[in-house]
């Protein structure tokens, strides 16, 4: 019931919502929960497992019990937290996990034969027939349980991802949060202040304290107003702080449009941020626990800070007769709160022998809760004293078993919290998070004054750490009351007793999980489900474990908690992936000259993630042979110009970089020269090659290394595997720069001439040999030159800063049309490489080694290397293997295809008689027919030799002749002239 006078809503504004098929009016400000709480709708849904009747038990994100689905159609949002949506005009939620209605659920059934679906039941039954378990007793299940289901259409929302930087990021926005934003605020540091509510304050919001003689939710509001007016602060409302990385990367969630009433087209629902900040303090409070007693699962038992929140935030009453149960004393105050608004206390059950009354209330010392009657809503509780049992008559149970500090974030990079017995729960361990300082109540620190004092110290420790001049702030005032508490996990007695209110975990199924020797917290959470459903056991794991300690004779440190992972609350997959529907699946990476290419009419084609120019037709021509042989013509004849910013580019600088180059290449490159350039084959552990490609050094201590685009991911990882894992102590960073640089191949016989014209100095053969790199200035932009040929031809790789690719691309393709050249693209590329027999990951597939290619002199006998020694293995050496050969056709069909096999003559084309593949094809206008390469066993040794290609997919058949797989200047003059 609403309570005249008190909440922090807009009582001015009314809005119509619908739940579970019933209209309902809320205010502006109101919660989903508090609104139904306001319309004295107590049942919001089924549990888990056994279909037990749920009503509210929380204020905040942690709630386990009232999860609804919002909207419909392709708008439909299941398991969303009833105490989070806040109300609009219009709102639709509908109850889960209930068939045919909430009210009336058949799957309740469930409930009576819980005597047989106890913890690890299905571990234990529903074993035979065997072939049951997939045809009848996993959908049975399945379909018994469960939550939200999504929607039968396709999600027509919109999602966002964003990126922000901040010297401090405040986690939390309660006196603690506040305060540090304050002082860091002021003393000129870029804050940005979050906080999953839409009212920033905390529990400010929610108690009748005061600080510095106002109420606390009036001095909340100013100082979230005085933050505001700052230029150098940035407020995050509704923004749930998600996960802790590393290097001082959070991931928070926006709810941006979950109240928006008439969502605009291309409005944005959810925001994924992804936040860097050099230092970040951590306040975000603490989480009320509840106390075991049979049947303490009724609608209408409720945490006590929750129930003292509905009334001084939102101005609701959860009951007309409110009991509190507790075993502290902050419990009382939810007594005091409802005896000033007027609604009766029945009485506080407080299990400690000295409580006493902080106001005008009945006490009840040394007494406990033992059960509770009703089926949809509480009618009464029994409370059982030293006299006996009492029997109270009660709509509302206030239940608070301490306060358990909100650790999870400080927990999210393998940290493990600290047990403090004073307040019987974990505390943050300090240094858990690099850069992290942890205040107010999830620190435990329960006072008001104890909160702003800490936030204020923590802010106070990170402007130091950076550097920066700490503003004098004062304190408000505030208090300073100790917290009280006597441990009280679970009351004996018979009957099921309530843990884990989603999944229905109960005392007793912890005890057995004990019984059956999972005694590890680890092995009891997944013997039990405790803690594995969407609130994360936030409201149950300390009392679970604490009982679970007490079953195996092992304090509750020793015991010690399960793993915290992020996200802190649930996220949807859609805001993860914001932007990757369709076809932003996957990431396009788009090279400089992009725009230009497309620009020519150039047909776009995917080469990993990158897009590459396929060919760059003219005028006349009809099909992509045409203008594929005319750019072959430009490389051979004039000059050719091709971006080549795809492949990767890792640099490595240090005093260790040689060694690590020595390491992980086959070949030495610690004696490469300064502005000298080095071909390398690199190969995995088992010895098989994993990429090749040059490395350039461009100092004593500097090199820059170049990977296939195919391969650049997979070897920049293999490179901080062996930096982070192999050799830790070698003095060596590594970093890709990929698209830090544009580089554009100039290739041909007037590669020099063309680069004479742009260049601010000359170039000539004598400084700039083939292999030949240095630093270089294009029209006054600092570059650099790499004189390497992927094309056989005098050729050359110019690099300037991404920033200028574009431009340079056009200048580059201006001067190669004045001097008969122009633009090639990837089909022309290919066949300029096969006439060479430069090969890519068509050959170097997996399963090749470095002398299948005839490349065995590479491997260093100087040296250790990755896959030396694998790589020198029987099989590696064996007579049969098969080995590069190039493949021209003689025969009447003059065509070649990749992936076509080569078989003997007489032989029939069958698996058995396989000798070998064809692994790249092209059409030569240099030498008038196809060639190709592939491999065939004891292929070196077999040039000159005729076989029959056969490709069964195609239903082509020819005879091709085995050869040298260089076809095109296998002396090299071209390249070195």
């Amino acid at each position: 019931m609403r309570v005249a006078g008190k909440g922090l809503i807009d009582r001015n504004t009314s809005l119509s919502f619908r739940f579970d098929g019933s209209t309902y009016r809320g205010f502006a400000g109101d919660t989903l929960a508090s609104a139904l709480l306001a319309n004295d709708v107590r049942m919001v849904g089924r549990s888990f497992k056994y279909h037990r009747p749920r009503g509210i038990l929380t204020a905040g994100s942690e709630e386990p019990n009232a999860l609804v689905t919002v909207g419909k159609g392709g708008a439909t949002d299941p398991n969303v937290r009833a105490t989070v949506q806040e109300v609009y005009e219009g709102l639709e939620a509908r109850p889960q996990n209930a068939w045919p209605s909430l009210g009336f659920d058949l799957l309740s059934v469930n409930d009576l034969a819980a005597p047989f679906l106890g913890a690890g039941f299905y571990y234990k039954t529903f074993m035979w027939p065997r072939a049951f378990w997939e045809k009848v007793y996993e959908p049975a299940i399945r379909r018994a349980a469960g939550l939200g289901a999504l929607g039968p259409v396709k999600d027509g929302d919109h999602y966002e991802k964003a990126y922000a930087f901040c010297d401090l990021l405040v986690i939390g926005a309660g006196p603690a949060g506040l305060m540090a934003a304050l002082v860091a605020a002021k003393s000129g540091a870029q804050v940005i202040l979050a906080d999953e509510d839409s009212l920033m304050g905390g529990r400010l919001n929610a108690e009748t304290l005061e600080v510095d003689g106002k109420p606390g939710s009036l001095w909340a509001a100013e100082t979230i107003k005085a933050l505001s007016a700052m230029e150098n602060v940035r407020l995050m409302t509704r923004t749930t702080v998600t996960g802790a990385y590393d290097g001082g990367t959070f991931g928070a969630l926006e709810r941006v449009g979950h109240h928006v009433a008439d969502m605009p087209k291309g409005g944005v629902k959810e925001t994924f941020w992804r936040i860097v900040a050099k230092r970040s303090v951590l306040a975000a409070g603490a989480i009320e626990r509840h106390i075991a007693f049979q049947n303490n699962d009724r609608p209408g038992i409720m945490g006590a800070g929750a129930v003292r929140a509905y009334l001084n935030r939102w101005g609701v009453a959860p009951g007309k007769a409110v009991t509190v149960f507790a075993n502290n004393d902050d419990a009382h105050r939810t007594a005091l709160d409802m005896v000033d608004a007027g609604v009766h206390v029945a009485a506080v059950i407080d299990s400690r022998t000295d409580a006493k009354a902080l106001g005008d209330y009945r006490v009840v010392a040394g007494a406990m809760v033992s059960g509770s009657s009703g089926r949809k809503r509480l009618e009464a509780v029994s409370v059982q004293t030293g006299a006996g049992v009492e029997n109270i008559m009660t709509d509302c149970l206030a239940v608070s078993g301490g306060w358990n500090p909100t650790v999870h974030m400080t927990c999210h990079m393998n940290g493990r919290p600290t047990w403090n017995a004073d307040i019987a729960s974990f505390v943050p361990t300090p240094g858990s998070i690099p850069g992290m300082e942890v205040a107010g109540a999830c620190n435990g620190a329960f006072s008001t004054a104890a909160c702003l004092s800490e936030g204020a110290a923590a802010a106070k420790v990170s402007l130091k750490a950076m550097g920066m001049t700490i503003a004098d702030v004062a304190l408000p005032s505030a208090e300073d009351t100790p917290y009280a508490v006597s441990p009280l996990w679970a009351v004996p007695g018979k009957g099921r007793a309530w843990l884990d209110f989603q999944n229905d975990v109960s005392v007793k199924d912890v005890k057995q999980a004990a019984v059956e020797n999972f005694t590890s917290v680890e092995h009891m959470k997944r013997y039990t489900t405790q803690g594995m459903a969407t609130d994360q056991g936030k409201n149950s794991n300390v009392t679970a474990l604490a009982l679970l300690a007490d079953a195996t004779g092992r304090g509750i440190p020793e015991t010690g908690t399960t793993t915290f992972r992020p996200p802190f609350s649930p996220v949807a997959l859609a805001a993860l992936g914001a932007g990757a529907q369709g076809a932003g699946f996957a990431p396009e990476r788009k090279m400089t000259s992009h725009r230009a290419s497309v620009g020519m009419g150039a047909p776009m084609i995917a080469v990993g993630l990158w897009y590459r120019p396929s060919y760059f037709p003219t005028d006349g021509e009809t099909t992509w042979r045409q203008s594929c042989d005319r750019e072959v013509g430009y490389v051979r004849e004039a000059v050719g110009i091709c971006d080549v910013s795809t492949l990767g580019k890792i640099d490595i600088q240090g005093p260790d970089a040689a060694k690590l180059l020595d390491f992980v290449y086959t070949n030495m490159f610690s004696t490469l020269k300064e502005n000298r350039v080095r071909y390398g084959l690199m190969l995995r552990e088992d010895g098989f090659v994993m990429d090749d490609g040059t490395t350039a050094r461009l100092g004593p201590n500097h090199y820059v290394m170049t990977t296939t685009t195919a391969a650049a991911g997979q070897v920049m990882r293999h490179l901080e595997f062996v930096t982070q894992a192999l050799h830790p102590e070698w003095d060596v960073r590594i970093m890709s720069v990929t698209e830090q640089w544009a580089q554009f191949a100039v290739a041909g016989p007037k590669a020099r001439d063309l680069l004479n014209g742009l260049l601010d100095e000359t170039l000539d053969g004598e400084a700039w040999p083939f292999m030949a790199c240095g630093p270089v200035s294009v029209q006054g932009v600092q570059g650099r030159l790499f004189r390497i040929s992927f094309s056989g031809e005098h050729a050359y790789e110019l690099a300037v800063p991404s920033r200028y690719g574009d431009a340079m691309f056009r200048q580059l393709l201006a001067q190669a049309e004045a001097m008969d050249g122009g633009a090639y693209g990837m089909e022309a590329l290919n066949v300029l490489r096969i006439e060479k027999g430069f090969i890519t990951h068509s050959e170097i597939h997996g399963r090749i080694s470095a002398q299948d290619i005839g490349m065995g002199r590479m491997l260093s006998q100087k040296k250790d290397f990755i896959g030396k020694t694998m790589a020198h293995r029987p099989g590696f050496l064996a007579e049969g293997r098969e080995q590069l050969v190039g493949m021209k056709p003689v025969g009447a069909v003059k065509q070649l295809t990749a992936g076509a096999h080569i078989y003997s003559d007489g032989e029939e084309p069958v698996r058995a008689h396989d000798q070998g593949y064809v692994t790249s094809v092209a059409f030569s206008p240099t030498f008038g027919h196809y060639l190709g390469l592939g491999f065939v066993q004891n292929g070196l040794s077999r040039h000159g030799e005729v076989l029959n290609m056969v490709d069964h997919l195609r239903g082509i058949q020819t005879r091709v002749e085995l050869c040298d797989p260089v076809f095109f200047d296998p002396e090299g003059g071209r390249t070195r002239g």
